[in-house]
């Protein structure tokens, strides 16, 4: 279905970009520090909701254990609460950048950033705590009550109870505002900023090119912000659930799958990125492709010399032994082997698994110096090409 398209692409895009942040030492900055922390929000956001949304759809039995759906509406508001506030810590970060840069080094380094990460992550994992008991304490009228969603959200919850929500509304009321509208204004007001600074730029190239990026982040946000206002910032979570339906899917569906394309794969260092990390796991994965076969060819010559001797010294057969037949390396050993050099290449070590190789051969030197040269052979090729 449409749905699992959109799924699988959603957790293609941000895990390339966890991924790469990790990898490449050039994105090694505050800036792409947050996006991959805003990619793992949204791993964890789509993968809590989606994949039992469309085991329902798929099979005929459509239910949900109540623990199981305290737990997904716990998973839901904490990291959507996390993703605010580290959307207003990336616009704060994009404003210091831009206004203040000579500064900008001392005011985020690493220990900066990772504390304000961490804020955010916890930030989101407190206060929704509260109103999680609470809603998994109240009585509710049926056994096999029926959540008028595809997850479980707290309107359709609270409308299931036996007793009166309202306080419990008006929490839930109190912490969305605090969570949502404080983070929001914190982002208009850095965005504001890194306009005006914009418009300071002599050259109209310049600007194009500054106003065509704020547009695009400014139009996720938009529709993440005003999709979880009309949902939750409001006295009263009773709606239209036809109306609720349709929201909550630009918050699930829709802004995850455009945020790595807005914040990231649309950036011209990103995109060298991952050319230059797909052409060493490229590279890696041919190179010890070749290696093993060599290095398989050679296993068998050698046995088979060594079972020559063996037959005829030591019990005085003039025919050779018949050698296994399994000689080398198994096949689950070299798929391996691969796996671990190919990724182990794009951290700069060009696919080097000669220590795997020390375990089976003496001949280690041959195999490191045959190793670099075939895979610089490869890597001249790809880049030319």
């Amino acid at each position: 279905s449409s749905f699992l398209f959109f799924f699988l692409l959603t957790l293609t895009g941000n895990v390339l970009i966890v991924g790469v942040v990790g990898a490449d030492t050039r994105l090694q900055t505050p800036m792409y520090f947050f996006l991959g922390n805003l990619s793992c929000l949204e791993i964890l956001l789509t993968s809590v909701i989606i994949p039992k949304m469309l085991s329902n759809f798929l099979s005929r039995q459509q239910t949900i254990s109540f623990a199981a759906c305290i737990t997904q509406f716990y998973f839901y508001f904490f990291l959507g609460a996390s993703e605010f506030l580290l959307l207003a810590v990336m616009s704060v970060d994009r404003y210091l950048a831009i206004c203040y840069p000579l500064h900008y080094p001392l005011l985020m380094n690493g220990t900066v950033c990772f504390r304000v990460a961490l804020a955010c992550w916890m930030g989101g994992l407190l206060p929704v705590l509260g109103p999680t008991v609470a809603v998994s304490l109240l009585p509710f009228c049926e056994q096999d009550a029926v959540v008028q969603h595809f997850f479980c959200d707290s309107g359709p919850l609270l409308r299931l109870a036996c007793t009166n929500t309202k306080k419990l509304e008006e929490t839930d009321f109190v912490l969305a505002s605090l969570v949502i509208v404080s983070s929001l204004m914190i982002t208009a007001v850095s965005y504001g900023h890194i306009v005006l600074a914009v418009l300071r730029i002599p050259s109209a190239s310049g600007r194009q090119k500054a106003f065509s990026t704020c547009t695009s982040h400014l139009m996720v946000v938009t529709l993440f912000y005003g999709s979880a206002i009309f949902l939750y910032v409001r006295p009263s979570q009773s709606g239209s659930v036809d109306t609720n339906w349709a929201v909550t899917v630009v918050t699930t569906f829709v802004t995850p799958l455009l945020n790595p394309f807005i914040y990231a794969l649309r950036n011209e260092r990103v995109k060298e990125a991952l050319t230059d990390m797909f052409r060493k796991v490229v590279a890696g994965f041919w190179g010890n492709l070749l290696l093993v076969k060599h290095f398989n060819k050679k296993t068998m010559r050698s046995r088979k010399i060594r079972s020559w001797r063996f037959g005829t010294k030591d019990h005085g057969i003039g025919a050779p032994m018949i050698p296994d037949k399994k000689m080398g390396l198994p096949y689950t050993q070299i798929s391996g082997i691969l796996v671990s050099a190919s990724f182990m290449g794009t951290r700069g070590t060009g696919g080097n698994v000669t220590g795997e190789y020390q375990k089976r051969d003496q001949n280690a030197v041959w195999f490191e110096v045959a190793n670099a040269s075939v895979l610089g052979i490869i890597s001249l090729i790809l880049s030319s090409a």
